[in-house]
């Protein structure tokens, strides 16, 4: 029996740290801009690649917190499906599940750094999914998937009804694009679901009130909600008590993939048998280490370095948020 089993895509990421662009406010929309000088040539001070996806960031933290972690994933039949494997087999991965897609190429991402902000252009090839005859697993971790995702879905609903599997479900673009109704079969067998503070106002409505935003997502039968907010924190609903967690204060270097280290984390203390709110503090160590590297991968902390965090951080615990009280 597997810990966790991953399933998403996996990536190659190319980091480019821009000298000079930017950021304009939009006063119509939400959100801004990030202005390039159109047709000049643009100063790049620092460039990385690495292997990474929302769901390989999460098997690499998983088997780096002491979980027997496998990932399902359609890798392109080229030198970045190669290092795909590589990375997971340094990580120990366990790969049974993992496709090859003869004569294809791997997905591709550009990740712009400005400000300590990132814009991310995503290049995904369009794969066909189906679900293997998955051994039981305790845990399933399911996340950004591309066109043509349904299948699996339905595929993936049929195993966790069958086997009682808890599912931390952290949706990617075509999955929001769906909306909340295309969620509406697995969110059910939900344990913990994942968004972020834009994704929940795109799924269930434009609230500025957090707390609303958490009890109507929770509504369409996920056990636990969390939001992350980025600089703000996270906040946890499980129809019980709501509660909110401020940041972990780290020197940001860039910061892809905190909110996948953040549910790694979440998802590993609930495994180790720990609280929820003790979870949204693995989370917060988790995704406070990743900012602090360039990529989403290498500052995922092993089992032991999670546990140094912890007592030296201490005093950073969940508040809970009072019946009326808004946030």
């Amino acid at each position: 029996m597997y810990d966790i089993i991953s399933i998403g895509d996996a990536t190659l990421d190319t980091f480019l740290k821009l000298k000079d662009a930017s950021v304009i406010s939009n006063p119509e929309k939400t959100g801004s801009f990030l202005a390039l000088s159109f047709g000049d040539k643009i100063a790049v001070v620092r460039f990385d690649q690495k292997v990474a996806g929302n769901a390989l960031n999460n098997a690499v933290g998983s088997a780096r917190l002491g979980m027997k972690t496998a990932f399902y994933s359609i890798v392109g039949d080229d030198e970045t499906g190669q290092k795909i494997l590589r990375r997971m087999k340094r990580e120990g991965i366990f790969l049974e599940y993992v496709q090859i897609d003869r004569g294809k190429d791997s997905n591709y991402s550009v990740v712009i750094n400005c400000k300590g902000e990132r814009t991310i252009l995503v290049y995904h090839i369009k794969r066909t999914y189906i679900l293997p005859k998955l051994q039981k697993s305790k845990w399933i971790y399911y996340t950004s998937v591309g066109e043509g995702y349904e299948k699996l879905q339905s595929q993936l609903v049929r195993y966790l009804k069958r086997d009682g599997v808890k599912l931390g479900f952290n949706p990617g673009t075509h999955q929001l694009n769906k909306g909340i109704l295309g969620m509406k079969s697995i969110l059910p067998l939900t344990t913990v679901f994942f968004v972020n503070k834009e994704e929940a106002m795109k799924l269930v409505g434009a609230q500025t009130n957090i707390k609303e935003l958490l009890v109507r997502i929770r509504d369409y039968g996920p056990e636990i909600v969390v939001i992350t907010d980025g600089p703000h924190g996270s906040y946890t609903y499980d129809g019980r008590g709501f509660y909110k967690m401020g940041v972990i204060p780290m020197k940001l270097i860039e910061a892809t993939g905190a909110g996948d280290a953040f549910a790694t984390g979440f998802i590993a203390a609930l495994f180790h048998d720990r609280s929820m709110t003790e979870a949204m503090r693995w989370g917060s160590a988790n995704s406070a280490s990743v900012v602090t590297k360039i990529g989403p991968q290498d500052g995922l902390l092993k089992i032991g370095e999670m546990r140094a965090m912890l007592k030296k951080f201490a005093k950073y615990k969940p508040e809970k948020i009072d019946g009326d009280k808004s946030f």
